[in-house]
């Protein structure tokens, strides 16, 4: 309708009938077309940061130049099959295969050379000969599935000469090779330009293949982009059986400054190689043979390969005999003796016979230990213990023990110095310059360290209670002779101690003395409960509802807090079942410690924690003074609050999901959020924690659209939180988001937030806030070093040049002070800014939210939203770990896609406790 039939209809309320339609004529019906929703794309960068004091600095990026741009990377499709058209599914056979036709038939490749990535592409620089190649591939060093073990088919020098070490039966492999796609290699700079593309990310992906390939033919063992030689001096024994095996991760990334190799120091775990006996003693800390656990030992060398003496072959191992060597009788054929058919006799025989009789092999200790199994389990193939050593570079994929974690953490850390010489040994010994691909398009890699420009941002001031400001030195602070800004009180509280040991007496007394210190006054617990000792020998679970009996049944105080004394300092099989009896069951904020010395210190973040928990605020920045509570109508002013943040309601979020530990693929994902409240506080926060499917890192319960009687997700809770404890509507949302890789920022955007956006209407249909999002990433290898310095970079250094992306709004902050090895910056990618800020004030809110956690008094790596929401889904994880699956679960209201595997859902936190700070 244009503007002259608006003015008509306006006029006279109607517009005339149509005319009539011809005879013979029927109306064609309009299909309505629903306009297509805009998809949002991460935002580009609008400028840099210039405030703090400039720093030159190194970082472990190596400048790569490209000499070939107009050229082509080739893609080809590549089709592993048996002689009989099996597919090849083996892993590791694809590699000597492709070793193998590379050698036979390069004057059919026209002597080209490839990138393989060993499962199903093929990668060249230039077309091959044809779009489509067929090559037959014998291979004779491929192992068998075959038995070592004499059959009695063969003669008796045949069967020696397979014992003692000869090749398994050639194989032949039929390849077919086909084109797929053309890369350009322009695409690369274009990626350098910012313009990337599903080109560029190839061709890209195309240079890490490469680097792959080119470990893989050192014998390195592969673990994504990271490789590991097999080298005593790069392993270190975590207990168990388990080593530390360092390695190094190298990938190429398009940067402000050009195309780098990101060259970093990796750590794995892998099974200890050597004998087996050996590891199984290891593995069960045990000293002797007789006393261990052979189930268990069968279910951890299930699948390990080994190397059998003397004919040095590798197998996989199957399993375990069930009788020991001398006992394990099995069925030998022996040509030396004919039967009256003049076939070979069969004659039953011990594999200890077998061995030390007829093979000639002294067993030192394998006559009253089970043999290794190596066949099939319906045809087996038993081998002495003593005669298999366990391959180097197998992978351990099961969950570590706290123990393990601790000591792989400790003994993988180098300091910063270090950390430099051994990259730059790694970078001359991977040798890049010899690969031959490499060199075919022109790729060159520095020598030396990146060099860039930093920053360093000055700390936030910091107020306690006395009103004094100070500025942290070193990104640390202490609360020696200073009080808490908004103390609590500490009443109707007990003490529950499960470890008779403590001296609970002292610990109230110094408890008490500590928080009058702080401002904060601790009444007399009303009751102090140490557990029986009969009580001990029950189940976690039984232990603490026990506890819980023996208080009601004492006392009829309903405590407000509990202190409970725990006999471990880590992973205390009680610590989830006590959290949920309080936090879901009773409804009491309680806080857990171990046995320590109580000095002020321990005593001072103990309280920090509680007074968190208990409603109180410890300390805040300078720049946002205590005011009265805010109503509608008052706007804090934008000189004593954060700019751009105080000035207009605003919501910060704090987003992570976390998963269970390696080799734990059944633990169900947590995914947490956590909504600041009462504003303009940025210190209180309430969090919502949700399970869904297990390794799911989209968070799949942020909003659902059901009644309130049903759980209606995490936003809905959030947005109405903080309605009702600011009493008026955010205008703004600020989103950190934590744990997602680059690939996914997309589904941040148009999944994730448009969620969060549909919460919002539930409030109100025309509200639409302005909205931030931010990813952090902590797992990522890029490091920065201080020249010259054995020290890590300062806190407050901040990096938005040279390596970051050629386009995209990132930059790195270390906001903390590394004070053991490396320190591993925060990487920070800024995917939407509908409030504008510059990059100065978002960097000074990306730092100075790393100094409002209120349970440390230091500045922590990244900001406090999102470590709240890590420390929320951490500690709701433990109510899942004494609980069997329930029969119908989910996250909170069915499977999170059709033929999921249901999740066990978390019990709904008290109300007593939900809009507490229950995670500090």
């Amino acid at each position: 309708m244009d503007s002259s039939e608006k003015e008509g209809s306006g006029a006279t309320g109607s517009l005339p009938p149509p005319p009539p339609l011809p005879p013979n004529v029927a109306p064609i019906k309009a299909e309505y077309e629903p306009a297509k929703k805009v998809l949002r794309v991460p935002m580009a960068r609008k400028g840099l940061g210039s405030k703090g004091q400039k720093i030159s600095i190194l970082t472990n990026h190596f400048k790569v130049n490209v000499g070939t741009v107009d050229g082509h990377f080739f893609h080809y499709s590549v089709s592993l099959s048996y002689e009989d058209g099996r597919p090849v599914v083996g892993k590791g056979v694809g590699r000597k295969v492709m070793d193998k036709l590379h050698e036979t038939y390069s004057s059919e490749l026209a002597g080209k050379d490839f990138a393989y990535d060993g499962e199903k592409s093929l990668f060249t620089v230039g077309p091959l000969p044809s779009t489509k190649l067929e090559f037959p591939v014998v291979l004779e060093d491929v192992t068998s599935d075959r038995s070592a073990s004499p059959d009695g088919n063969e003669s008796q020098k045949e069967r020696e000469r397979k014992i003692l070490g000869r090749m398994h039966p050639p194989k032949t492999f039929n390849v077919e090779i086909s084109f797929a796609a053309k890369i350009p290699m322009q695409a690369i700079q274009n990626a350098l330009r910012g313009q990337e593309s599903g080109n560029s990310q190839e061709a890209l992906r195309v240079l890490d293949i490469i680097l792959r390939q080119h470990a893989a033919k050192r014998g390195c063992l592969l673990v994504r982009q990271s490789f590991f030689q097999d080298d005593e001096n790069n392993y270190t024994n975590i207990g168990r059986g388990v080593l530390g095996c360092r390695g190094f991760h190298s990938s190429f990334r398009a940067t402000q400054g050009g195309l780098s190799l990101n060259i970093d120091v990796s750590t794995t775990v892998i099974f200890q190689p050597g004998p087996v006996l050996d590891f199984l003693l290891e593995n069960q800390n045990m000293r002797d043979p007789q006393y261990l656990d052979w189930s268990k030992a069968k279910r951890v060398l299930k699948n390990l390969r080994v190397e059998v003496r003397p004919s040095n072959l590798e197998y996989k191992i199957t399993g375990l005999s069930d009788l020991c060597c001398k006992d394990q009788m099995f069925s030998w054929k022996q040509k030396s003796t004919k039967n009256e058919n003049g076939e070979a006799e069969t004659v039953e025989i011990t594999v200890y016979e077998y061995f030390v009789t007829h093979r000639k092999i002294q067993l030192a200790y394998s006559a009253d230990l089970p043999c290794i199994n190596v066949g099939k389990p319906k045809r087996p193939t038993y081998i002495p213990l003593e005669l298999c050593t366990l391959v180097s570079l197998q992978r351990y994929t099961k969950a570590l023990s706290t123990f393990q974690r601790a000591s792989l953490v400790e003994k993988s850390r180098q300091k910063p110095q270090e950390r430099m010489r051994l990259l730059s040994i790694a970078l001359h010994n991977s040798n890049y310059g010899a690969e031959p691909v490499l060199r075919s398009c022109g790729v060159s890699i520095s020598s030396n360290f990146t060099r860039v420009e930093g920053r360093i941002l000055p700390p936030p001031g910091i107020i306690t209670g006395d009103g004094k400001a100070f500025a942290p030195k070193n990104g640390r602070w202490n609360f020696n002779n200073k009080r808490f800004v908004e103390p609590t009180r500490i009443e109707s509280w007990g003490v529950v101690n499960f470890w008779p040991r403590c001296d609970v007496s002292r610990l109230v007394l110094d408890l008490m003395r500590c928080g009058e210190m702080k401002g904060m006054h601790v009444d007399r617990p009303f009751g102090v409960y140490t557990e029986k000792n009969e009580n001990g020998r029950l189940s976690p679970v039984g232990r603490v509802d026990k506890m819980f009996d023996e208080m009601k049944s004492e006392s009829n105080v309903s405590p407000r807090f509990l202190l409970c004394v725990l006999p471990n300092r880590k992973n205390s099989d009680l610590y989830g079942p006590w959290k949920r009896k309080n936090l879901a069951d009773s409804g009491i904020v309680t806080q857990c410690m171990a046995p320590t010395k109580f000095t002020d210190q321990y005593l001072t973040n103990l309280l920090l924690k509680i007074n968190a928990k208990l409603g109180g605020l410890n300390s805040m920045l300078t720049i946002q003074q205590p005011r009265p509570f805010p109503v509608v109508s008052r706007v804090p002013t934008p000189s004593s609050m954060i700019p751009v943040v105080s000035r207009v309601p605003t919501m910060i979020l704090g987003m992570d999901v976390s998963h269970g530990s390696p080799g734990q693929s059944d633990v169900p994902s947590i995914a947490a959020v956590v909504n600041s409240r009462q504003w303009p506080s940025i210190y209180r926060y309430r969090a919502s924690v949700r399970t869904q499917s297990p390794r799911v890192e989209m968070i799949d319960s942020l909003f659902k659209r059901v009644s309130d009687r049903v759980d209606g997700g995490v936003m809905r809770e959030a947005v109405f939180d903080f309605f009702r404890s600011s009493r008026q509507k955010p205008l703004q949302i600020i989103i950190f988001r934590d744990g997602v890789s680059e690939s996914q920022f997309n589904q941040v955007l148009n999944i994730e937030l448009e969620q969060i956006v549909e919460a919002c209407k539930i409030l109100d249909e025309n509200w639409n806030p302005r909205f931030v999002v931010i990813v952090a990433q902590k797992n990522h290898r890029t490091r920065f070093f201080q020249q010259g310095s054995p020290d890590n970079v300062l806190p407050g250094t901040v990096i938005d040049n040279t390596v970051c992306h050629p386009q995209n709004n990132d930059f790195y902050l270390c906001a903390h002070a590394g004070m053991i090895g490396t320190t591993r910056p925060t990487h920070y990618h800024v995917l939407l800014d509908e409030i504008g800020f510059s990059a100065d004030e978002l960097q000074e809110l990306v730092h100075s939210l790393s100094y409002t956690n209120q349970r440390s008094t230091t500045a922590i790596s990244v900001v406090a939203p999102i470590w709240y929401a890590h420390l929320a889904a951490s500690q709701l994880g433990t109510f899942l770990k004494f609980d069997e699956a329930p029969e119908t679960s989910s996250s909170h209201g069915g499977v999170t896609a059709p033929g999921a595997i249901p999740v066990p859902q978390l019990p709904w936190l008290n109300k007593n406790v939900s809009d507490s700070m229950f995670f500090c």
